[in-house]
């Protein structure tokens, strides 16, 4: 067992990176709390504990520029001042910054950050990995804050108009890449014969310019959150934009969504999805009191469909205990769609057989490992 802490645990990247590595059975996650910057004792107990230490803890922005690069270089000091107290030589993974190279106070915030871990860890025998990273996007990044795709995205599914202020090709990595990277460095870590310190510069997932991502955006708005049309992704790239968009609806508020129903004396017709991205289609019975699921999926789309009796569905974000609560009957057919990283089921709670229809998108297959078990 690898015994594992992250400091920044509870920001964007620290979130989803303490995520992942809660699904590999070989790794021991160490808790990091921000309040372990604030007292020296319990930053020492922290560093004691762990075999592998990813820095991530930092500041984006600040209206005092000075402030953001001296309170990022001090929580650099702060942590090698308590492996130092404490005789502790573990793996330490940084990340850095493409505006390493750049004349501003951030980018040079985590070039000194990251001189000054090298420097500990030569002088230590310890291992080091400075990594370079790209510009991170995905689920829950906070508007004006971790990234212009966040901002984007929120104000999109928010009634606001986002606006381009800089045209650039940008270079993204989508942060289920980035934690998947680091994930690959601490298990090469778990071979070496001796220590290892290195510059890494962490590759990018693809270069687009900002507007290109808006107006691809502004296309499942159009076509998603407002119409409920799942338009065409030809990348897996283009599914990981998706799934950002996605998160950053106001689910309570958005579902369920209610269908048209076509009525004549055959009956009733009412279509349930519009695809422009293919996928699976199913359904299943469910017998009074019959609760599926208690499942999350990391990359999957999917949407149930109720189209007869009554059911519960629950969300519950991966890390959190508010429990969204959605009621659908088959007589007003409706739909939810699962969000990733959600934990999801679906209760049949009327008298009668419960009738489901499901879709999943096809770029991943049922068998590819995206689904773990937990209870909402």
């Amino acid at each position: 067992m690898l015994k594992i802490g992250i400091t920044g645990q509870a920001g964007f990247v620290g979130t989803h990176l303490y995520n992942e590595l809660g699904l590999l059975p070989y790794i021991e996650r160490i808790p990091f709390e921000d309040i372990f910057f604030q007292s020296f004792e319990k930053l020492e107990t922290f560093v004691k504990q762990c075999d592998v230490i990813v820095h991530l803890a930092a500041i984006n922005r600040h209206e005092d520029i000075e402030v953001l690069y001296y309170t990022n270089v001090g929580l650099c000091k702060q942590l090698i001042m308590a492996m130092e107290s404490t005789n502790s030589c573990p793996y330490v993974l940084f990340s850095s910054s493409t505006q390493e190279e750049l004349d501003n106070l951030y980018g040079k915030s985590k070039r000194d950050g990251r001189q000054l871990l090298e420097n500990w860890a030569i002088k230590n025998g310890a291992s080091f990995t400075g990594m370079v990273v790209p510009n991170v996007y995905g689920p829950f990044g906070l508007p004006n804050y971790n990234s212009f795709v966040a901002t984007f995205c929120y104000k999109l599914t928010h009634g606001e108009t986002p606006k381009v202020l800089h045209d650039s090709n940008v270079e993204l990595i989508y942060v289920g890449s980035l934690c998947k990277y680091i994930v690959s460095k601490i298990t090469k870590f778990k071979t070496l014969s001796a220590p290892c310190i290195e510059r890494d510069k962490v590759p990018f997932d693809f270069n687009k310019s900002v507007s290109e991502i808006l107006n691809l955006f502004e296309a499942f708005k159009n076509q998603y959150f407002e119409r409920g049309f799942i338009p065409f992704l030809s990348t897996v790239d283009e599914v990981n934009l998706f799934n950002t968009f996605r998160c950053y609806i106001d689910h309570a508020y958005h579902f369920p969504v209610k269908l048209i129903q076509h009525k004549d004396s055959r009956g009733v017709f009412v279509e349930t999805i519009k695809l422009g991205v293919g996928g699976q289609v199913s359904f299943s019975t469910t017998l009074p009191g019959i609760t599926r699921g208690n499942h999350y999926h990391t990359r999957k789309i999917e949407r149930f469909t109720v189209i007869k009796g009554k059911a519960l569905i629950q969300l519950r974000k991966i890390g959190t205990d508010e429990v969204l609560y959605f009621n659908l009957d088959g007589n007003e057919p409706s739909y939810v769609d699962m969000p990733i990283w959600y934990t999801h089921n679906i209760k049949n709670i009327g008298d009668e057989e419960l009738y489901t229809q499901f879709w999943i998108n096809e770029w991943y297959n049922s068998d590819d490992g995206d689904t773990f078990f937990e209870e909402v």
